[in-house]
């Protein structure tokens, strides 16, 4: 049976994928972070046209859990939960850091920054692979501010390497497939926010008697 595994990601851009039978058919990128309701949907059908692919014929729908800023992040768990139930299709949550990790040789310790805004980044340390090629995770994922983290793990005595890149959709489609293959995926698909959203309901007005 074939499988065809629709990746979405929206922990910085908007990025969307289709994959079969692990061949990467198709990968989009929008990189505005503001415009990520806008854009999911057209790079959906962008994606699947570009592979030759019907809504119908996706298997697996795999989504970034983040961690990532709150808005898009929710964006994309909402969009890729409504298209796997509306195609019955499988869902798998996969961490944005360990998609970038998957990409990466993991032969030293790689500590994986990505941009949490407020100064801050979020971050995994990553040495070495499972035999189906998941990332192992020594630390995180976390978020600090990068020169504190820094400063700790050289303390510590750590050595490493700093990987910073762009989320490829394909990579989350890739390590969903990878953990499905070893068993280990996560079907939960849980946000992983590790803060509080920037904006929260405002506090209501006291009513004098």
């Amino acid at each position: 049976m074939t499988r065809t595994i629709l990746a979405i990601d929206t922990s910085q851009g908007t990025a969307v994928s289709v994959l079969v039978d692990g061949v990467v058919e198709s990968d989009l990128y929008e990189a505005d972070s503001m415009q990520h309701a806008e854009q999911i949907g057209l790079l959906i059908a962008s994606a699947l046209q570009s592979a030759n692919k019907r809504s119908s014929e996706v298997t697996v729908v795999a989504v970034g859990v983040g961690p990532a800023p709150f808005t898009g992040l929710r964006v994309g768990i909402a969009a890729a939960k409504l298209f796997a139930e509306g195609v019955s299709a499988e869902l798998i949550g996969v961490s944005p850091l360990a998609a970038i990790a998957f990409g990466e040789s993991l032969d030293e310790k790689t500590l994986v920054l990505t941009d949490a805004r407020r100064s801050e980044v979020y971050f995994g340390l990553y040495e070495g692979k499972t035999t189906a090629g998941v990332p192992k995770l020594l630390l995180g994922p976390g978020v600090r501010k990068q020169a504190e983290l820094l400063a700790e793990l050289d303390a510590a005595g750590i050595s490493y390497r700093v990987v910073s890149s762009q989320i490829k959709a394909s990579n989350i489609g890739l390590l969903a497939l990878a953990q499905l293959s070893e068993g280990s995926a996560d079907s939960s698909v849980v946000a992983n926010y590790l803060r509080a959203p920037d904006a929260v309901p405002a506090k209501g007005k006291k009513v004098s008697g």
